[in-house]
């Protein structure tokens, strides 16, 4: 195999100089303007009626737009595109070196220790998915999981969160040292309130009960930065296409030793030693768990994506995001008939995430008018986090507004204008609940067409 780590010409020349790509001019104090400039930055939509609007995207959890320095990265590196590893040509060496210049870098990012694993998977779902097979006993989690934190886990105890955090961290500790468990899998920020927990301190109660701890950090981390080592974590699984950087990558990160031990994720190329009829020699370490060809693209993506993120800094996404949070709030409480959720009585600290509930009407209708009469995007529902939504709301469903670096106060101010006008008026034009959800009747908008 040529040794890709010697060949600094193949390094250098799928290199970019980030600096020569800015993401923004700066974020101005009030946050007017956006922290980061992404790809759908003045995109225009229509509304009905026939007229066009500036699109206004609050629905950032779900999945967020590429940073536009992502976009041109993508654009620069495609050309080298190549199978990985084993070609001879110089495009294979250079997606090679792609491919494993984003592990050191993406592991670098959160932290990781020396020995730790960086497997590339497609998102936080295979990420945990994967983890899964790999835990050698129980697994204590919140009902206040996204159904990727709820679900994968065999041999699963659900500890219901109280109405604090510190009673949620007593309930863990009590469950933890009444039965041992191997692992506390748990989110760093709740998807559906965006109420962030502390992480550091779930570890510490996860170790002192001889249990390791995982964190679902889809939300957390294109927010606020996740450190394994600061933090004292075991594994952390995050996504791409939540960072900035949809190309459909993601990552598990973590302890090599029950990733070693678990059955390969994948069966096949890439995964092997040797291989004969009767016998399989399976690798260690990430390649065991990344059999066939990997998304190069989205690998690349996302380490630009996190690289972009750091050039930001920690101290101005925090504070950019604080200001507009709290317009947020401010003008959902101004609003009669209109109740913003929460999971914790004690939570002072929260990302861009507000999910409400009204006293009358329906939430589905009033996110379809949103887009469709004022190209709002949001999302109705329960979020993927059925048992805490079911648990905390009243309400079949509820209306997330989430907000990222490319959010400005004029987004809040638009969001909460809209939203107080279709509660107090109901929409504008006629609309029909589908099995595919609440409809304009007579849609006049010209139907998205990219060919």
């Amino acid at each position: 195999m040529i040794d890709i780590a010697a060949r600094t010409d193949v390094r250098e020349s799928v290199r970019t100089d980030a600096a020569s790509h800015p993401i923004s001019d700066g974020p101005a104090p009030d946050g007017t303007a956006p922290l980061a400039l992404l790809t759908d930055a003045g995109l225009e939509v229509p509304v009905l009626g026939g007229a066009t609007v500036r699109h206004v995207n609050l629905d950032i959890a779900a999945s967020a737009p590429a940073l536009q320095a992502v976009a041109a990265h993508v654009v620069r590196v495609l050309p080298y595109y190549s199978s990985v590893h084993r070609g001879s040509g110089y495009p294979s060496q250079a997606a090679t070196a792609l491919v494993e210049d984003a592990r050191v870098s993406i592991g670098r990012h959160v932290g990781a220790r020396d020995g730790d694993l960086v497997i590339f998977t497609r998102n936080t779902t295979e990420a945990l998915n994967l983890l899964a097979t790999a835990v050698p006993g129980e697994t204590v989690v919140l009902d206040i999981e996204h159904h990727a934190n709820l679900l994968p886990w065999r041999d699963r105890r659900v500890v219901v969160a109280r109405p604090s955090i510190a009673e949620t961290l007593t309930a863990l500790e009590a469950e933890l040292a009444a039965r041992p468990a191997a692992l506390l899998s748990v989110t760093g920020a709740s998807n559906v309130t965006g109420e962030v927990l502390p992480i550091a301190e779930l570890a510490r109660i996860a170790h002192a009960h001889g249990a390791r701890i995982a964190v679902d950090a889809a939300q957390l981390l294109p927010h606020r930065r996740v450190d394994l080592a600061a933090s004292d974590l075991d594994f952390v699984a995050f996504s791409g296409h939540k960072a900035y950087a949809p190309f459909g990558a993601g990552a598990l990160i973590g302890r090599a030793d029950w990733l070693d031990a678990a059955p390969p994720f994948l069966a096949g190329g890439g995964a092997v030693d040797d291989v004969a009829l009767d016998r399989v020699a399976w690798k260690t370490g990430p390649d065991r768990h990344e059999a066939g060809t990997p998304n190069v693209v989205g690998i690349a993506a996302l380490a630009r994506a996190l690289a972009e993120l750091e050039r930001l800094g920690d101290t101005a996404r925090e504070a950019h995001e604080a200001r507009i949070t709290a317009r947020l709030h401010e003008g959902l409480d101004a609003l009669p008939g209109v109740r913003v959720i929460r999971g914790f009585d004690d939570a002072d600290d929260r990302l861009g995430i507000a999910t409400i509930e009204l006293e009358h009407g329906s939430v589905g209708l009033i996110a379809a008018a949103l887009g469709a009469e004022h190209g709002i995007s949001v999302r109705a529902g329960r979020f993927c986090a059925h048992p805490f939504f079911d648990r905390v709301s009243a309400r079949s469903n509820g209306l997330r507004a989430s907000l990222g670096a490319g959010s400005t106060t004029d987004d809040v101010d638009r969001f909460i204008a809209a939203l107080g006008q279709l509660v107090a008026d109901g929409p504008a034009f006629e609309y029909s609940r589908t099995p595919e959800g609440w409809c304009p009747v007579g849609d006049d908008r010209p139907r998205a067409s990219f060919d």
